[in-house]
């Protein structure tokens, strides 16, 4: 029976990054030899109960064939395991190899667990792209950061982006063979020559290429283009838009962010943030083509971040104009469905659970600063007890340059609200800290900014509803992270793109 693996990305931040490669290990030597050096498809644990503690699998075996199909990572496991009857072949630590039969339900889990995630290496990127985030980084900082995956199975287990520069013909082949989808792609343009510049890398207009057999294969991909002014934007940003709704269903949604520019550029391309006016002519370009595809195609499928409507000084349109808000992990509509989860659950929430409010702050980016307030001040305005106070932090760290949330550092909190009228709680967007962790980026951790401050910190995820139970004190825990656990030096996932 034919099936498509499909992955949420909903695990959450961290940079819209630029994924791919996978190396496909070719059939044509000795598995049991290649092992020995790849052995990421070592078991490490055997969930208890499970079909394959039932079937006898053991920890320290390596898996090397499903039903036939050699495992090479995580892509095919998951493919190949799906089949409620498997005959899994196993190779021991002597060298020695067995054949076992699994009987689960149909899209259960093995059970398995291996040396890591992705049963394989992530893969490091190839490109040089002239607004790389992480060529902006300050000296210094943990090396993880330095890390620039450019891996594709990252796109379709973790939701980042990737730029197809590094995909083989056979790699692309596999995604359409185990119909692999949604792909996330960074797009940023599809004059072939332009891709080349601004990526770094003379295989880039490939790529496009590569989307267009996407698309007659029906692989759904979702697009990102980071808009650089004067490069990617004007008529160029306008014959990508015509060539990518061509595309469409295939292309599922398009965002269109502004580059991120930090103080530590020296020696890179020349880019500069977009002005008012700049951000302005990219909403109305973007605005109009889209209201020319939800008359044609049925759906708008380009979209701008919220900061860009931030930058222009505009109001975010209604929550009907994102549709299923797709794109929310690279900012679109973020800030719209927060208002709208906020309001319903002021309505929902009765006076008297409001009685019981402590005075509380919050801090968050320059961008984002007015719109809290505002949230804070519906809230006030439906109960006297709710005081708060919206902190906007300037970015010090990589500069003033950068407004949004996620990239403020638990340093710059500390030196900005010390000694300022906090109240009994400050509560922090949790895109702020890396996944999972209590750390900013900058290392500082949050114990590090509660014994300065001396206050509780409240990290609160992008969630209206969460938002006013935090404000009222009904539930101030930290909020869950879920996702695959990637050691460090295994992957560093991380957004620059969080908008909030």
């Amino acid at each position: 029976m034919e099936h498509k693996i499909r992955f949420s990305g909903k695990y959450g931040p961290l940079e819209k990054k630029l994924g791919l490669v996978y190396n496909i290990m070719l059939n044509t030597y000795d598995f049991r030899k290649a092992v020995t050096s790849m052995s990421l498809t070592v078991i490490r644990s055997v969930a208890p109960r499970s079909p394959a503690h039932r079937a006898g699998i053991r920890v320290g075996e390596t898996l090397t064939h499903v039903n036939g199909k050699q495992i090479v990572d995580v892509l095919d496991y998951k493919f190949y395991t799906y089949e409620p009857r498997l005959e899994v072949t196993l190779l021991a630590p002597d060298g020695t190899t067995r054949s076992v039969k699994v009987r689960k339900m149909e899209g259960e889990d093995l059970g398995l667990d291996f040396e890591t995630y992705l049963m394989d290496r992530a893969r490091s990127c190839a490109n040089n792209c002239i607004f790389c985030f992480v060529d902006q980084l300050p000296p210094g900082m943990r090396k993880t950061l330095y890390f620039k995956d450019d891996d594709a199975r990252l796109s379709f287990l973790m939701g980042n982006y990737i730029t197809l520069t590094n995909l083989s013909d056979r790699e692309v082949q596999r995604i359409i063979d185990l119909r692999v989808s949604p792909v996330n792609i960074s797009v940023h343009t599809t004059d072939r020559d332009l891709r080349a510049q601004m990526l770094g890398h003379k295989n880039a207009g490939r790529g496009i290429d590569i989307m267009e057999r996407l698309a007659q294969a029906r692989i759904t991909m979702n697009c990102q283009i980071v808009s650089c002014p004067g490069v990617n934007d004007g008529a160029a940003l306008e014959k990508t838009m015509k060539d990518l709704a061509a595309m469409h269903p295939a292309v599922n949604s398009v965002s269109i962010v502004p580059v991120g520019v930090t103080k530590f550029r020296e020696g890179l391309y020349p880019l500069q943030p977009y002005t008012r006016e700049q951000a302005a002519a990219v909403l109305d370009q973007v605005e109009a083509f889209g209201r020319e595809c939800k008359e044609k195609l049925g759906s708008t499928l380009f979209w701008c971040s919220d900061e860009f409507y931030l930058l222009a000084g505009r109001p975010m349109p209604e929550e009907e104009y994102f549709e299923e808000f797709t794109q929310l992990d690279n900012g679109v509509g973020m800030l719209r469905l927060l208002n709208s989860e906020f309001k319903r659950a002021l309505e929902l929430m009765e006076p008297e659970e409001m009685e019981g409010t402590v005075p509380f702050s919050i801090a968050t980016g320059l961008s984002a600063a007015p719109f809290l307030e505002e949230l804070v001040a519906m809230a006030h305005e439906k109960s006297a007890h709710v005081q708060g106070k919206v902190y906007p932090i300037v970015n010090h760290f990589f500069g003033e340059t950068i407004t949004v949330a996620g990239l403020v550092t638990g340093g710059d909190l500390i030196a900005q609200l010390k000694g300022k009228v906090l109240g009994e709680r400050l509560l922090i967007p949790a895109n702020m800290l890396r996944s999972g962790e209590r750390v900013f980026l900058d290392d500082v951790t949050m114990d590090d900014v509660e014994r300065e401050l001396g206050i509780p910190v409240i990290p609160v995820a992008q969630d209206g509803y969460e938002l006013l139970d935090a404000m009222v004190g009904i539930h101030c825990g930290a909020p869950a992270f879920g996702g695959p656990n990637l050691p460090e030096d295994e992957y560093y996932r991380y957004n620059p793109g969080v908008r909030g």
